[in-house]
């Protein structure tokens, strides 16, 4: 039997990544558990010490209820390697549409993280393969691709 389970993704500023992948994946700010005004509040009555506390946004979910929760943990050490582990944002459309179409959409939604704070870091693409992908970097530095 499948199990429920959220991302949690370690960060220096949870408000401003919260706010980008929010953004970048049609997700909305996920509301404190009932009976709770922020999530700050929550996480004073469980005990969590104040060095957690982000006096913003840092947790998200999908509308739809589709993809997993996403909680931005305070983390103060910055961020050293590679990710092992990195999203993909699908925005190609089908396999059936044409290459220069699918390259287009890819282009159009990086450009439009790029606008939301992300970089580029490569393009994913080689002659006579059917594949086209942008590897991008977050505000922090995480590596996503958009295929």
């Amino acid at each position: 039997m499948p199990v429920r389970y959220q991302l949690v993704i370690d960060c220096a500023d949870p408000d401003r990544q919260a706010r980008f992948w929010a953004a970048a994946l049609g997700y909305e700010f996920a509301p404190p558990p009932t009976g709770f005004v922020t999530w700050d509040d929550y996480y004073r009555a469980l005990g969590l010490p104040e060095a957690g506390s982000t006096s913003g946004v840092d947790r998200i979910s999908d509308p739809q209820g589709g993809g997993p929760a996403i909680w931005f943990q305070v983390v103060r050490d910055a961020k050293a390697v590679k990710n092992r582990l990195h999203i993909d944002i699908h925005a190609s459309g089908d396999r059936t549409d044409p290459m220069q179409t699918r390259k287009k959409r890819v282009d159009t939604e990086a450009d439009r993280l790029v606008g939301l704070g992300a970089t580029i870091s490569g393009v994913l693409y080689q002659e006579g393969i059917d594949h086209y992908a942008v590897a991008m970097k977050d505000p922090e530095g995480n590596e996503f691709d958009i295929n």
